[in-house]
């Protein structure tokens, strides 16, 4: 039974941020010393993400543990109250979090996603994920910058193109052009 009446609840509920909370500033705030630009709630990407790095196509979430439904296949931690409300709620949150996930999987979008809890208590342990995932499209971003993609889906590198001219051809050793005279 709910201690609070429901103007109370309504009240409280209503506080809840879906931005900009403290996991997520906290995860934005040490992304940010160490270096990493990113854009917050970018509405231009499927799923608006918390976190976004365009460049290297990688989309972090950082979900509440009870609106995202983390324990919700434990019934002990579903809500008592207004029981019908919160089920389809969180069926629904869960997922439209698996259609992003989808959605941006296909479009080569890399996409993790923490809950709250993670960040509270291993941060260190989530910017290294965010860190190696970074780096690893960084370095796929310069190898596919540097290759073309063949129909068999393999890469040839720049270093293996044939060479169209000599390759000790240099302007230097170009015959001279006569000016014309006036």
């Amino acid at each position: 039974m709910d201690k609070l009446t429901p103007a109370q609840r309504s009240k409280l509920m209503g506080k809840i941020k879906g931005k900009n909370t403290k996991p997520e500033v906290a995860l934005a705030r040490a992304l940010w010393l160490r270096g990493y630009r990113y854009r917050k709630h970018n509405k231009t990407i499927f799923g608006t993400p918390d976190l976004s790095f365009k460049k290297t196509k990688i989309a972090v979430f950082v979900d509440s543990e009870f609106f995202h439904g983390k324990s919700w296949d434990d019934t002990a931690k579903r809500p008592k109250s207004n029981a019908e409300f919160w089920e389809k709620k969180i069926l629904r949150n869960r997922a439209r979090d698996r259609e992003v996930n989808a959605y941006l999987t296909r479009q080569g979008w890399t996409v993790l996603r923490f809950w709250s809890e993670d960040i509270k208590k291993s941060l260190p342990k989530v910017m290294r994920i965010i860190g190696e995932a970074i780096e690893q499209k960084q370095r796929l971003v310069q190898f596919q910058d540097s290759a073309v993609k063949l129909p068999s889906g393999n890469y040839l590198q720049m270093a293996d193109w044939p060479q169209a001219a000599e390759p000790s051809w240099s302007y230097d050793s170009a015959p001279k052009r006569r000016k014309k005279n006036r």
